[in-house]
């Protein structure tokens, strides 16, 4: 996750920007009011999550999307291959993401180029010269928002983060990267990896891999240690998350146990 002084954003400016992010991101982002977010992902063309960020209209032909784990250059360099000939500029924007005062959940506030999104029990901020606290990274935590380690990037479905319930995805519009996969796995099920909210014995890198039984998985996302606990989203698959809940059992790695706090559904 990112300190105060390197969040990763981009924008996307000009006549056809709301049409090339709407074809390319799972989201419905011609639906998406100027002064609302919302959540949306790039997918591969085989439905893994490339990026996952939020998207935010800032004005009739400009978006601003805050990215949640991954480089700003290199998704640039990535989305401009597809940019042919629409009308859109894309561009990396530099700034600070840290606390801002409550604001209605998908709400975006603008002020002296600070850009304020609504997160419902908190808030936070986008810009430069702004307050350094970033208490927003734990109430994300709590509410199942995730973030991509470098070592998830590419690798896991969009129901194994959750984002239908988190309204990432879009089923009733057009395609647009991984579509078919996102449509199959809704209607057909197989989708057999959720996200979890666990509790660490000890410290662990972000995007770690746990060993459970020497064979199964589990990805670790964010990492946070706070009071007396060390708390962490995780994505594993739904066989290992039973036997733990079950057998009281834990995963190991390097002597550090894991217990499942809550589990989000797709």
């Amino acid at each position: 996750m990112p300190t105060s002084q390197n969040a990763q954003a981009i924008t996307l400016d000009g006549p056809d920007a709301i049409a090339f992010a709407h074809n390319q991101f799972t989201s419905p982002v011609t639906a998406l009011a100027v002064g609302r977010w919302q959540f949306s992902s790039w997918l591969d063309a085989q439905g893994r999550v490339r990026q996952l960020f939020h998207l935010a209209r800032i004005g009739e032909e400009r978006l601003l999307l805050i990215l949640r784990g991954g480089d700003a250059a290199e998704f640039v360099e990535a989305l401009r291959r597809f940019v042919f000939r629409s009308r859109v500029t894309l561009s990396v924007a530099e700034g600070s993401l840290t606390d801002a005062s409550v604001l209605p959940l998908h709400h975006v506030k603008a002020h002296d180029d600070v850009i304020v999104l609504g997160c419902g029990s908190h808030a936070m901020q986008f810009g430069n010269n702004v307050d350094k606290t970033h208490g927003w990274r734990l109430e994300q935590l709590h509410a199942g928002w995730p973030w991509l380690p470098d070592a998830a990037l590419n690798e896991l479905l969009p129901p194994a983060l959750s984002l239908h319930r988190l309204g990432a995805i879009a089923l009733d519009k057009g395609c647009y990267p991984g579509q078919e996969i996102v449509a199959r796995l809704h209607y057909r099920g197989g989708n057999k990896k959720h996200l979890h909210r666990v509790e660490l014995s000890q410290r662990v890198e972000e995007g770690s891999l746990l060993q459970h039984n020497d064979r199964e998985f589990i990805r670790l996302l964010q990492v946070m240690p706070h009071a007396d606990r060390i708390e962490a989203l995780a994505v594993m698959t739904d066989d290992v998350a039973n036997d733990i809940v079950q057998h009281s059992k834990n995963a190991n790695h390097e002597h550090s146990d894991l217990r499942i706090v809550s589990t989000w559904s797709d």
